[in-house]
C-alpha cells in the first residue's frame, strides 16, 4: 500500500480543489426541488464545475456516463442521471461528485430532502451525516485508520441501520481513488497509522434497512437490497499535525 503524503504546495492545491467543489454543492442544494429531473441536476453541476475552469472527474471515469452521480431514495450511489427521472415531493436525493483543479482531485457527497420528507427520512440523513463527524474525531495523526471505521460503526449500530460494506472511502490526491481504502464498518485490525499530510475521502453510506446492496442492469446504480432508503455523506479531509483533521469540502 503506497499512501501519498502531500507537500505544503499540494495541500494548497487540494484546498482550492475542494473549496471549488463545495461551492458547486452549495449551488446544487439550492437548485433541488420537486419537478426537476436528475439530468437537470447533472447538467447544472457540470456547468458549475466548468465555470470554475475545472474538469468533472466522474465523467467517463471507468466508463461512468455523467458528471454528477444522482441517486434517489433506495439508490445508494452511482445513480445515472436521466431526463425522465423526475424528483417528487418527499424524495431524498444523494449527489456524489468531484472535480480536478490543476491536477488535484476533490470528492464529496450529500443527501438532500426534496421538499417535505418523512421524519424517518430526515433522521436517516441526519444520522448518516453525524456518523461522518463521529468517525473523523479519530482522524488524527498517530491514530490508526480503522479507528475511523470503528467510530462510524459504533455510532450507526445503535439505530439498527445497515452500513453498506461493498463500497468504502478512499485516499485522494492526483488520482480520484488512491490508497488506503476507508471502510465505514468495524474492523478487527487497526490498519495503518495516520500521518499528517494524508488526504482521505471519508463517506458513510447508510441504509434504513439492510446494508446489503444490488447492482442494477446499467452496471452502475447501486440500490439497497430491500429497497429501503439510503443516505450518503462524504467529505475530503486532511490529516494535520495539530491533531484535529481539516475538512476540505465543508460548506
Amino acid at each position: 500500500m503506497a499512501v501519498s503524503i502531500k507537500s505544503a504546495r499540494e495541500i494548497e492545491l487540494m484546498r482550492t480543489s475542494c473549496k471549488l467543489l463545495s461551492e458547486v454543492f452549495a449551488e446544487l442544494e439550492n437548485f433541488i426541488r420537486p419537478g426537476i429531473s436528475t439530468m437537470d441536476i447533472n447538467n447544472r453541476g457540470d456547468e458549475l464545475i466548468r465555470k470554475q475552469d475545472c474538469i468533472p472527474n466522474f465523467l467517463h471515469y471507468q466508463g461512468y456516463p455523467a458528471s454528477i452521480c444522482v441517486s434517489v431514495n433506495d439508490e445508494v450511489v452511482h445513480g445515472i442521471p436521466k431526463p425522465d427521472r423526475i424528483l417528487q415531493e418527499g424524495d431524498i436525493v444523494s449527489l456524489d461528485a468531484g472535480l480536478i483543479y490543476k491536477g488535484f482531485h476533490s470528492d464529496m457527497a450529500r443527501t438532500f430532502a426534496v421538499g417535505e420528507i418523512s421524519e424517518d427520512a430526515r433522521l436517516l440523513i441526519e444520522r448518516t451525516k453525524q456518523s461522518f463527524f463521529e468517525g473523523i474525531k479519530m482522524a488524527k495523526a498517530g491514530n490508526h485508520l480503522f479507528d475511523i471505521s470503528n467510530a462510524i460503526d459504533a455510532y450507526i449500530s445503535q439505530f439498527g441501520y445497515g452500513i453498506v460494506r461493498d463500497l468504502v472511502g478512499h485516499g485522494i490526491g492526483t488520482h480520484l481513488h488512491e490508497d488506503p481504502q476507508v471502510p465505514n464498518f468495524a474492523q478487527k485490525r487497526r490498519g495503518l497509522k495516520l500521518c499528517a499530510g494524508m488526504t482521505l475521502a471519508v463517506e458513510p453510506m447508510i441504509n434504513q434497512g439492510t446494508g446489503d446492496v444490488d447492482w442494477l442492469d446499467d452496471d452502475w446504480t447501486v440500490v439497497s437490497a430491500d429497497n429501503s432508503l439510503s443516505a450518503h455523506y462524504e467529505n475530503t479531509i486532511l490529516i494535520t499535525p495539530s491533531g484535529e483533521p481539516e475538512i476540505l469540502t465543508l460548506y
